[in-house]
Order: structure tokens, then C-alpha cells, then sequence
């Protein structure tokens, strides 16, 4: 959706002026023609200065309006996990804030990316050369978010990454526009099976999605089970888009394993998950890890079908006060919906480079994402956060598991918090990410 563009408006030019008398042999009729000249010129001065006095304290804000493109999934498989939602927290902080930073409107902009790479590419350069969009936010679609940064990069704009998992993005793809918010694959598969191994849990078997996705996570978690003192004792491959997960659910509990890991996302997790239910594998002694999900997730399988499942995330809304507080105001503008981490880190995106912005007064990329390093992030999501040198936000993670119907006592509680890992043992060390820049900084 093309943004609005700002109407002109322009100072009072009415002050009095007066003109410069020269010294010298003009006299007379000459005189009077000079006197004419500079007062215009006077004035015409005088004039430009009030026109640029405004401009001048509105610093460096392009065209007179900040513009934030939430591009999103508004009809894919993903489209409950952000889509809507994650509109909806980008537009909450922008009043939160006020509507105006460093004097100047904010506007959101929103589109569907369909996850499609060339469809999200064609939107990010339209909003950016057309557009003036400062800021692109969200992009769960890991393949559109690599291509958006590379775009970003290129035009001098900043990229808040909030919703694809890859970790390239802080990795070899890093770029000094870009900033990866809320969570990564490496951070959910070393939660995820750190902590279950940690636990005891240590004989693993994984079910995962056939495509690079799903084998990236596959070979994260087992990594980090055998780094723990764990063991794979093997794993089954399915189709992306698979129905029916009875033949390979039955390879699993076979095995003999411990932890069923399921390293899949989105429908293949969900029906994967409701089928273990009904083979009974929970309640037959197996517990089973999902390494990518979202709360909106659970409230599609239901908690007959999830309980006792075990993830990893960035935030529950749930889990205190301030996190209660704002998600009820979401809830409210939101059918009754709570929101997903997803869903959330938009907000704290937003309110947090509105607060670069407002500190750098100026929405030129270089200065406003120095700003946003310097500046700690902290709201109801997160605490005394910072960016590190190549772009990833370092903040705490959390081992969930999924409450029984019978342990759930009102909407939308599904989860108890098993373990609060800190970020720094989350997430990848800088120095194995293989980012050009982190690493010319070190």
C-alpha cells in the first residue's frame, strides 16, 4: 500500500525588511534603485531563512514523515504466527511514541510478501525508490529476509529483522543496516536440546521436514545434544507438506529415544504433533522437543494435542506483569487473540529505532542504527539488551513446555516456564558466525 505523501507546509515569510545602504559615489536616482534591490534581496533572505529555520530543527528527517513497512505474511502458513498481528504491534508503538518523532509524523505501511522472494525483493525496492519507506520490519519468510537485507544494504536504509530464523543474517549475509531481533535457529535448537539433555533427556531421534530448513535444524540440535553428552539415534526425513506423519512417528518411537525432536514448523509441525498425540507417544514415556513454534500454534492444535511438548522462545505473554499489561492491550484491539513473540518483537523493533531516531534526529541509516547500538533495549519484552557488533540482538531465551487442559486455568494459558537460558549461552558466539564486519571490529 503506497504511502501517503506529506502535505507542504511552509512558515510565515510576512516579517518587515529593511534595506542596505551602500557608501560610495551611488547617488541620487541610482541610489533609490539600489535601495530597491536590497530590500528585496533583503527580504527574499530573510524569507529563506524563516523557510529553513523549521527544516534546520527537524534536522535530517528525509521528506518530513518517517515511514515503517511492515512486510509481512498476510495469507500463507504463517500469516497467524505475524501477518495481522504483527500490523497491529508496529501501529502500537507508533502511538505509543506519540505518532511523531524528532518533530515528524510516523506512518506504517503494511504488504504481503507471500513468501516469496521475488515478490518481497519488487515490494522492498518500490517502497524504498517510491515509496520513501525508512524502515522495513518483520519478513518471517527466511529467503525474502536475506534478499531484503542485501536490498537495504544497497539503498541505505535499515532492515529490523523480527520474524525469518536463519542465522545468516548475523552470519556470513550480515550488514551494518541490518539488526536480527528476536530469535535464530541456532538459539532454538541450542535451548531446545541444551536444556533437555541437561535435564536428562540425552537419546535423541529427529523427525524432520526434507528441505534446507529443516535439515539446518536438524543439524544444530544434534550438535548441540552430543555437545551436552547426548546421542542421536538416528532420524527420518518427510516431505514438506506431508498428512500423513503415521510411518515415520512409528520410526521414532521405535527407536527407543528419549526425545521425538521435531524439526519442522508451521503445518507439518502441528499435524506431526496432533498425530503423536494419538499414537499415545507422550503418555507412553517419549517426550517430544519441537524446535520451531509459535504460540499461535499451540491454540491450533489445542492442548489435548500439545500438552506436555517442549520449546523454546523469546516471550510468553504470561510470564509477568509488564508482558500481561501490554498483551491485553493487544488482546483487546486483537479478537481476544494473545499475542506471539513474532508478534511482539515488532513492537519493540519499532519503539526501539523510534528511540534511535529521536536520539540521532536524523533518519539516515548510519546514524540512526548507531544509535540504536548504543542505546540499551529495554520494554516488557526485553531487559537490558544490546546489539552486538554483528547485528543480533543478545537477549534471554526461555525452555517452555505445554500445560495439560487440567493445568490451564483461563485463555490462552498454555505455557510453564522450565528454564530461563541467558542470551549469551543462547545464542551463536560471535567469533562462529563468520560476519565480515563483527570480525574487522574484533
Amino acid at each position: 500500500m503506497p504511502a501517503r505523501e506529506p502535505r507542504a507546509s511552509f512558515p510565515s515569510t510576512s516579517a518587515p525588511t529593511r534595506g542596505t545602504y551602500a557608501s560610495g559615489a551611488i547617488a541620487g536616482g541610482d541610489m533609490r534603485v539600489f535601495n530597491t534591490i536590497t530590500t528585496i534581496a533583503a527580504g527574499i533572505a530573510l524569507a529563506f531563512g524563516a523557510l529553513a529555520a523549521p527544516q534546520a530543527a527537524r534536522a535530517e528527517i528525509g521528506d518530513g514523515t518517517v515511514r515503517i513497512g511492515v512486510l509481512t505474511d498476510l495469507s500463507g502458513p504463517y500469516a497467524d504466527n505475524v501477518g495481522k498481528g504483527a500490523i497491529l504491534a508496529a501501529q502500537m508503538a507508533v502511538e505509543d511514541f506519540g505518532g511523531k518523532v524528532a518533530g515528524v509524523p510516523v506512518e506504517v505501511v503494511s504488504a504481503d510478501h507471500q513468501n516469496k522472494a521475488d515478490v518481497g525483493s519488487a515490494i522492498a525496492r518500490k517502497w524504498y525508490d517510491v515509496d520513501k519507506v525508512d524502515m522495513i520490519t518483520e519478513v518471517v519468510s527466511s529467503a525474502v529476509a536475506l534478499s531484503v537485507q542485501q536490498i537495504t544494504r544497497e539503498k541505505n536504509k535499515v532492515f529490523l529483522a523480527t520474524g525469518p530464523g536463519t542465522p545468516d543474517l548475523t552470519g556470513k549475509a550480515c550488514s551494518p543496516n541490518g539488526v536480527h531481533w528476536a530469535y535464530d535457529n541456532y538459539a532454538l535448537g541450542n535451548v531446545v536440546a541444551g536444556a533437555v539433555v541437561r535435564r536428562g533427556l540425552g537419546k535423541w531421534f529427529f523427525l524432520t521436514a526434507d528441505y534446507s530448513f529443516g535439515h539446518a535444524l536438524e543439524e544444530q540440535a544434534a550438535r548441540v545434544v552430543k555437545a551436552n553428552g547426548g546421542t542421536v539415534l538416528g532420524s527420518v526425513r518427510a516431505p514438506l507438506g506431508t498428512a500423513d506423519f503415521s510411518s515415520f512417528l512409528l520410526q521414532a518411537q521405535a527407536s527407543g529415544a528419549q526425545v521425538i525432536g521435531l524439526a519442522n514448523a508451521g503445518a507439518d509441525m502441528i499435524n506431526a504433533q496432533k498425530q503423536a498425540a494419538e499414537f499415545g507417544i507422550v503418555g507412553g514415556g517419549q517426550s517430544i522437543a519441537a524446535l520451531l513454534v509459535n504460540l499461535p500454534d499451540i491454540n491450533a492444535l489445542g492442548l489435548a494435542s500439545a500438552q506436555g511438548l517442549l520449546l523454546a522462545d523469546s516471550f510468553y505473554w504470561d510470564m509477568n506483569d509488564a508482558t500481561r499489561a501490554w498483551s491485553k492491550r493487544f488482546m483487546a484491539r486483537f479478537d481476544g487473540r494473545a499475542p506471539g513473540s513474532l508478534q511482539a518483537a515488532v513492537y519493540g523493533a519499532v519503539s526501539h529505532y523510534l528511540k534511535a531516531i529521536e536520539a540521532a534526529k536524523s533518519d539516515d541509516a548510519a546514524a540512526v542504527t548507531a544509535e540504536m547500538r548504543k542505546l540499551p533495549i529495554n520494554d516488557f519484552y526485553t531487559h537490558d539488551a544490546r546489539i552486538r557488533a554483528d547485528g543480533r540482538v543478545i537477549r534471554d531465551m526461555y525452555l517452555l513446555q505445554v500445560k495439560s487442559p487440567d493445568e490451564s486455568k483461563y485463555p490462552w494459558d498454555f505455557y510453564k516456564l522450565l528454564e530461563t537460558v541467558p542470551g549469551d549461552k543462547a545464542f551463536r558466539p560471535l567469533a562462529e558466525g563468520g560476519c565480515a564486519l563483527a570480525l574487522k571490529d574484533q
